[in-house]
């Protein structure tokens, strides 16, 4: 990341951030229909731009849409609740609950009104709450980390676990962390913790992408999770980003909930060709 100030000495001059692989102050924007103005998590099928698949924390449905067609289809899969993220993996839809329960049907059943047979899997992370997931083609896994758990000191460390699924089971089968150090080595704005509202993978670089909400932030790090960026995310662009997700091609896709004065939208960030 490059910073250069606009306007001399004044004290009340600029700064204007050009960032490594995307400008995030120049995004296409996609407005969401009134169905998921609290739209929280996003996702793509092995990274195809043609549909984007979203949930909303209220609603037990999962919705796809074309880019800019703000028609939308969904499928129930559960009741009301609260759910904040979702992830296509090998052909199947996971859905994370905010209490970390997972909720897994066949992809092919999203173009029906309603599930057939949803499996839903309790108790499986501590207790705690959970926001961010990822699903990896390549590993088969699935990554999910915590916003705020009673294991963990988010002024130090953030905990994340990753799972190896099948149709009849989801057990931990490893950890990971995120130390908060080394992102308040690079800025201030996790002196009182680290909270991530969710993640991706980069096919490109392999690198980790986490956003927050709660501190305007992006983190990048490495493939073992060593923080090698953090982006400030600007207010007025970022309203309350929730959901993050990147197609083949490396485009950056941030979704975010609306508040009163905005609907909720996604923010499409093209790749900078090198």
């Amino acid at each position: 990341m490059l910073v250069f100030s606009l306007g001399g000495c004044d004290s009340t001059k600029k700064e204007q951030v050009i960032y490594k692989d995307y400008n995030l102050d120049e995004p296409d924007k996609f407005n969401m229909p009134e169905s998921l103005f609290e739209i929280s998590g996003i996702a793509l099928n092995q990274g195809n731009p043609d549909t984007l698949y979203a949930i909303q924390d209220e609603d037990g449905r999962l919705y796809r849409l074309g880019w800019d067609h703000p028609k939308q289809l969904n499928v129930k899969f559960a009741k009301k609740g609260d759910y904040e993220d979702v992830t296509i993996l090998k052909d199947n839809v996971f859905i994370l609950k905010s209490n970390g329960f997972l909720f897994h049907f066949p992809l092919s059943e999203a173009i029906f009104e309603e599930v057939d047979e949803v499996r839903e899997y309790k108790k499986i992370l501590p207790k705690g709450e959970y926001e961010g997931m990822f699903g990896d083609e390549v590993s088969g896994k699935i990554y999910i980390l915590c916003k705020n758990c009673e294991q963990d000191n988010s002024k130090n460390s953030v905990t994340g676990y990753i799972f190896e699924p099948d149709k009849d089971s989801a057990q931990a089968t490893g950890k990971f962390s995120i130390n908060v150090g080394q992102i308040k080595a690079i800025t201030g704005k996790v002196e009182r913790g680290f909270r991530p509202s969710g993640l991706a993978k980069n096919p490109l670089t392999n690198d980790w992408y986490i956003i927050s909400a709660v501190n305007k932030l992006m983190v990048v790090t490495d493939s073992e999770w060593k923080v090698k960026e953090a982006y400030p995310l600007n207010g007025n662009t970022f309203i309350q980003p929730e959901g993050i997700a990147f197609d083949k091609l490396g485009n950056l896709y941030i979704s975010n909930e609306g508040d009163d004065l905005f609907s909720g939208n996604i923010l499409k960030f093209k790749k900078i060709a090198r």
